[in-house]
């Protein structure tokens, strides 16, 4: 199915998406983030490779019990038993945020200006808001933008939005409905990473539910190990920016 044929569907189908997300918002918990400060860094020294992750609440570390278990610090781990490097990392998230919401509000309030790398956490909540696919090229869009602009020099991934059926959260028939609104946000968000000097990651693949915290919904610590690791694997491939004492 094509996007225009996924986009038609899911409006026509958007009635039973609004009762079936009622029916979720009522009984999953609502989690807030893992408390700590926001920023870190793994080995000793000076850090030539400094990461920002930056998004929504997955962005935050919501669903983790500790920031140490978040996906700045986990990735900055992985890059760091990979290089024998310091590793400097970031977290900048807001709960429920769409990518036009992020542009505007999260970005100018990261003063750090240094970053090397940075890791884009946002789609899931375009998906299931029903923005457009023209409101989300103006906001994603937008968002890259700002984010070369802020950070000239650093490397610009995004991570997809995940296969709305490996979801606990989600029954069925709205995962499928979600499913199709996935399909649009992650076709337009590889298109303009294309266009616009980023890399967009594959769709992170789930093995198990293992993964998901509490809620169904967001990753637990394990879920962020392996979310850090397949970020990591593509950053190391493109090691040119990362340096190694091994």
């Amino acid at each position: 199915m094509n996007t225009v044929a996924a986009g038609l569907l899911s409006w026509l189908l958007m009635p039973v998406a609004v009762i079936k997300g009622l029916g979720v918002r009522k009984t999953a918990p609502r989690l807030p983030p893992p408390s700590g400060r926001p920023k870190g860094c793994v080995g000793e020294g000076r850090a030539d490779t400094r990461i920002l992750v930056i998004g929504d609440s997955s962005a935050a570390g919501v669903g983790a019990a500790r920031i140490e278990d978040t996906l700045g610090p986990q990735l900055a781990a992985h890059l760091h038993d990979a290089t024998g490097q310091p590793v400097m990392w970031r977290n900048a998230g807001a709960n429920s945020a769409i990518a036009a919401q992020v542009r505007d509000f999260v970005v100018p309030n990261i003063e750090e200006r240094d970053f090397t790398h940075v890791v884009i956490t946002v789609g899931t909540n375009d998906a299931k808001n029903y923005v457009s696919r023209s409101r989300f090229k103006k906001g994603f869009g937008g968002l890259l933008y700002a984010v070369h602009a802020r950070w000239p020099d650093a490397r610009v991934f995004w991570s997809p939005v995940i296969d709305m059926k490996d979801v606990p959260a989600l029954p069925p028939l709205l995962a499928f409905i979600l499913g199709l609104r996935t399909r649009i946000i992650n076709d337009m968000g590889a298109q303009l990473c294309r266009e616009r000097y980023a890399t967009a990651l594959e769709p992170l693949p789930v093995d198990d539910r293992e993964g998901f915290a509490v809620d169904g919904f967001h990753a637990n610590h394990l879920g962020y190990r392996h979310w850090a690791a397949h970020i990591a694997r593509v950053m190391l491939d493109e090691a040119p920016e990362l340096p190694s004492s091994k």
